[in-house]
């Protein structure tokens, strides 16, 4: 039904836009002036009216991930079991006891964390290494998630990566807008995901 009422409004607004070209056409002749021009210049008005922000957004999305996104391994889950022999064993994963996203999350150092199991937790913006999150240009979206060793405080590892018009524009309404959604960073995704499936030995239970 939305798709419908999205439809129509494009529609409505083209036969608007094309009436304002076509006036200004008409009102560039009678004034001896150039038509395509004017015709031209119409035309870009009512481009930009909605799509200012698609080309600032694209190249946004496109340069933060290039020299911003990737994934840091501080500390392998290999480096971690052999530093803590014996402790797979004790830990319970959450995965088997509760639905995700829905596992129990904790403070640690006024970090609110999402546990694992006992030891390992993630959260979303690094705090113990200082870097902003969230809007940080037009529709631009910064995230980060962090492995975080909670016994010892250690950062196992973390993921920088960009999205755009997810969010936060025209009250919220993101799909208004659906051209400018850039989905996150491609080219490390896969390096991440190794990671996470081997750090799932650490689970006590693997998913």
């Amino acid at each position: 039904m939305m798709g419908l009422a999205y439809l129509v409004a494009f529609g409505a607004y083209l036969v608007v836009s094309s009436l304002i070209i076509i006036y200004a056409v008409t009102c560039a002749r009678r004034k001896n002036r150039s038509s395509v021009l004017w015709g031209i210049s119409a035309a870009l008005a009512m481009f930009l009216i909605p799509f200012w922000d698609w080309l600032p957004t694209l190249l946004s999305h496109k340069y933060h991930c290039a020299t911003e996104a990737g994934v840091w391994i501080y500390k392998t889950p290999e480096q971690w079991m052999s530093e803590n022999p014996g402790v797979i064993e004790t830990l319970t994963d959450n995965s088997s006891k509760y639905e995700y996203p829905n596992w129990p999350q904790e403070t640690w150092r006024e970090i609110k964390i999402t546990s694992i199991n006992q030891r390992i937790g993630y959260f979303k913006k690094d705090h113990l290494r200082t870097s902003e999150e969230g809007e940080i240009f037009i529709n631009t979206w910064k995230w980060q998630t962090s492995l975080l060793d909670k016994k010892t405080g250690e950062v196992l590892a973390k993921i920088i990566t960009f999205t755009s018009g997810n969010e936060g524009y025209i009250g919220g309404m993101h799909s208004l807008k659906f051209w400018l959604i850039q989905d996150r960073c491609s080219g490390y995704q896969e390096d991440w995901q190794k990671y996470k499936d081997v750090v799932s030995k650490l689970r006590g239970k693997a998913n």
